[in-house]
């Protein structure tokens, strides 16, 4: 009946913990329990340690290695595929998020009082500046791309099996899954936590997947960046022409016997900078229809396997 996607990147020293929590999960469901492992290319031993562990879990789970690092977002729609429940929950493997979290969620979902429930962040255990840049982040986020997003963000979620097919059919790459589940619309709910500290290992979240996440984000889902070059350029447009009608009256009365060198500076270094942001940002948005034309796939998996289902005989534990 329910189904756990969490992905996996270096949390070798998180996964025993997990397992311990999954555990005391899967007997506070009224209905079973199975838990799809994503590891994204992860260069620890996260998938050793699964494949070590998982033969003997009490519960049905499904592990999927992927032949590189493609993203989080790219692994949880990579487990949301190999999800059979009913109900489709996502977390992440740190912990930061308590299990009990997913508790509520399904029981929310099997109540049928909605479709979609977002975890919404109450408060977070992480430094000051880590925390500064997050609201400035989500701030920024809900004022111009998605208005429904909660002040503090979306990390995890649960959803109907009707909601993940549609969310699996939509054919974008580099996206932010998230953002798609405001789109799709249907009936949300919220339940409100707290963030935990991280206790085990060190976050993989560095300052250029931020900086990449929110890119993809922002060019994914509006036209803002776009429209603000329209206005910039519209301004110096503007500028400009105000100020060659000044230059031709002033050179028409005499009061510029030699061309100046410092407008011509000024002006070379404003519309040169305004020509190369324009370059970027529509470069940007050349560059994610690129990538769409192309259809690679968004993932790719390496190995497939799974623990605690019936089987035929000798195909336990085997690739799929």
């Amino acid at each position: 009946m329910y189904s756990l996607v969490i992905p996996v990147y270096m949390n070798e020293s998180s996964l025993p913990r997990l397992l311990d929590e999954l555990v005391e999960l899967g007997s506070r469901l009224s209905g079973e329990l199975e838990v799809v492992f994503v590891v994204d290319g992860s260069p620890d031993r996260s998938l050793e340690i699964l494949l070590e562990r998982l033969p003997a879990f009490p519960l049905a789970t499904q592990l999927v290695s992927l032949s590189r690092n493609f993203g989080s977002f790219a692994a949880i729609a990579a487990g949301l595929r190999c999800a059979r429940g009913d109900f489709l929950a996502v977390m992440a493997a740190d912990l930061q998020e308590p299990p009990s979290l997913i508790a509520g969620f399904f029981d929310i979902l099997g109540s049928r009082r909605a479709d979609i429930v977002f975890g919404v962040r109450s408060g977070r255990s992480d430094r000051w500046l880590s925390e500064l840049g997050s609201r400035l982040f989500w701030w920024l986020f809900r004022r111009f791309v998605v208005k429904e997003m909660p002040p503090g963000g979306v990390d995890v979620f649960g959803c109907s099996r009707q909601v993940c097919d549609r969310l699996l059919e939509l054919p974008e790459i580099n996206s932010n899954l998230v953002a798609l589940l405001f789109w799709l619309g249907f009936r949300r709910e919220y339940v409100v936590y707290q963030r935990a500290a991280r206790l085990e290992g060190k976050s993989a979240w560095t300052t250029g997947r931020k900086l990449r996440y929110a890119l993809n984000s922002i060019f994914s889902f509006t036209d803002l960046p776009v429209r603000l070059l329209l206005y910039l350029g519209a301004i110096a447009f503007i500028a400009a022409c105000a100020g060659s009608g000044i230059v031709i009256v002033a050179k028409l009365r005499g009061d510029i016997p030699v061309p100046g060198y410092t407008p011509v500076v000024l002006a070379s270094l404003f519309f040169g900078a305004l020509t190369s942001l324009g370059f970027g940002i529509v470069g940007q948005y050349v560059w994610l229809a690129l990538q769409s034309s192309h259809r690679r796939p968004e993932y790719v998996i390496r190995s497939a396997r799974e623990y605690g289902r019936s089987r035929t005989p000798g195909a336990a534990g085997d690739p799929l």
